[in-house]
């Protein structure tokens, strides 16, 4: 079950990373835009918060996925063991 717990784990973390990286090489690119006077600085704030919101939006649907895919080659035991791990932590909530 450690295994299962390190791989969602490591599985979210390649997630908020590669959101991390696009966001920051795309937030240099609209600044390089912006100081060559290719777009105003309100545009490029204005595509900025678009492109999260659309990185934000496609990581989600990506995760959902990939925790499918995990989740359908758990075995029974571990699968047993991921619902009680959810039920222990929506009663501590």
């Amino acid at each position: 079950m450690e295994n299962l717990t390190d791989g969602l784990k490591k599985l979210l973390l390649a997630g908020v990373g590669a959101v991390a990286l696009t966001t920051e090489k795309a937030g240099e690119l609209l600044n390089e835009m912006v100081e060559k006077g290719e777009i105003t600085v309100e545009q490029g704030k204005a595509l900025n918060q678009e492109l999260k919101r659309t990185v934000k939006d496609s990581t989600k649907k990506d995760e959902k996925k990939d925790l499918s895919k995990v989740v359908d080659g758990l075995s029974a035991d571990e699968l047993a063991k991921l619902k009680e791990l959810i039920a222990a932590a929506e009663n501590k909530e």
